[in-house]
């Protein structure tokens, strides 16, 4: 029914917005590990790397950018 269809989409969105948030979340994490040198860029799980990525050259640390 549509009220069923209605309710997929929502909690899709909800769904959407904990993983974007938990993605963000994690990549502060990666980013304050790598700049405590307890992490490099390298061991950043593939999902997290764009926007871990993103938090570095943010941060003007580029350099920490080693695949």
């Amino acid at each position: 029914s549509q009220k069923a269809f209605g309710a997929m989409i929502m909690l899709w969105h909800i769904l959407m917005f904990l993983y974007k948030k938990e993605v963000k979340e994690m990549a502060v994490i990666y980013v304050a590990l790598i700049i405590k040198g307890k992490r490099t860029f390298a061991s950043v799980p593939e999902a997290l790397k764009e926007t871990v990525r993103a938090m570095l050259k943010d941060l003007d640390l580029e350099s920490l950018i080693v695949e």
